[in-house]
């Protein structure tokens, strides 16, 4: 059986590394990137079965347009991704996100910190 494929992107390292730990104790295969660019390239190296999504990264959006590029790229348009974020509460912003198939086009959107066994139901429920 083929190991499912994660790939993490957060600039966030100590938060990738913990994630990437969880995940191939899970039996995942891992792949990470610290931003969306290189998280973009990675993802069209790997093809990744669930992309986990940062919102601010290099830019305090990067993530939602990174979430909006991928697609419109063929080889990743099928490709699931969750956005993990901290970005209400470090704005102090009053309302969440919601996926949206056209400002938001994700399958989930989690709030940082999320608890390991929550992190795990959406991954197996959107990645196998």
């Amino acid at each position: 059986m083929n190991k499912k494929t994660i790939l993490l992107v957060d600039d966030d390292r100590d938060l990738v590394e913990s994630n990437r730990q969880l995940l191939e104790s899970e039996g995942y295969m891992v792949y990470t990137a610290f931003d969306g660019k290189s998280g973009i390239e990675k993802a069209k190296e790997v093809k990744p079965d669930l992309m986990l999504l940062d919102v601010m990264m290099a830019h305090s959006t990067e993530g939602f347009d990174i979430s909006r590029e991928i697609p419109k790229i063929p080889e990743l348009k099928r490709t699931p991704v969750v956005m993990l974020t901290g970005i209400r509460q470090k704005m102090h912003l009053p309302f969440g996100f919601q996926p949206d198939g056209t400002w938001l086009p994700v399958k989930a959107v989690l709030e940082k910190p999320v608890l390991p066994e929550k992190l795990m139901e959406v991954i197996r429920q959107y990645a196998g």
